[in-house]
């Protein structure tokens, strides 16, 4: 794995992002944790906000003896309806239990996770239920740290890439890997800044048009005698 200085260094040289990194300083993509762990979290995160997300994963802790993150024979002990009153969707309870029953049959190799291609990863951990190449994408960038990811489904990217790039319309996977060349090695943290762009150009609410007050019968008929 590079160092993600390299990529932080290179990116500078490159006038789109240079403006980005001036204003959003250096990127912060470093996790802790195991897979097993990350994978969860990843799972609890879809399709809700990331508060909600904080909160729900803090009750799944601590369901577990010591308030300790589980192992995977651990959270296959724990009863549906506990893992459920911690705000679990009944479809990511499977998808949890799915996970743990395959990190400990040996379905899902996760010590040999480190010596596999990025694209040996993505087919090895798709056999999980819920997990497809989005959630992949985000382990390989912020758990395994591999330099070179690109995630083209997610929106945030696309919006990114349509904003640095002053785009038209949202680019399609093509088009951005070609825009990418220049910087492709680079590409997990050039993400990084492409999620930043998007992120500061959500439009904040209008403010509300002003009424404008009908003028009474009184003073109606006094403007028609002038």
């Amino acid at each position: 794995m590079k160092d993600p200085s390299e990529s932080f260094r290179f990116l500078k040289r490159d006038k789109r992002f240079a403006t980005l990194i001036k204003k959003h300083g250096l990127p912060d993509m470093k996790r802790t944790g195991t897979p097993f762990r990350a994978l969860v979290r990843a799972i609890i995160g879809q399709q809700v906000s990331g508060a909600a997300a904080r909160s729900i994963f803090a009750r799944f802790i601590v369901l577990f003896p010591k308030g300790k993150f589980p192992t995977p024979q651990a959270v296959r002990k724990m009863s549906i309806e506990k893992m459920r009153a911690a705000g679990l969707s009944r479809q990511k309870v499977s998808y949890i239990k799915d996970l743990a029953e395959k990190f400990s049959d040996g379905t899902i190799r996760h010590r040999h996770l480190h010596t596999m291609t990025s694209d040996e990863i993505i087919e090895h951990l798709v056999q999980v239920k819920g997990i497809g190449v989005w959630t992949v994408h985000m382990f390989l960038v912020f758990t395994l740290n591999r330099p070179d990811v690109l995630p083209t489904g997610d929106l945030g990217i696309r919006k990114g890439f349509q904003i640095v790039y002053g785009l038209k319309s949202l680019p399609d996977h093509a088009r951005m890997e070609r825009l990418a060349l220049p910087w492709r090695a680079h590409a997990s943290t050039a993400s990084w800044y492409l999620w930043r762009a998007a992120d500061s150009a959500r439009p904040t609410r209008p403010p509300k048009p002003r009424r404008r007050r009908e003028p009474n019968a009184k003073e109606g008929e006094a403007k028609r005698r002038k």
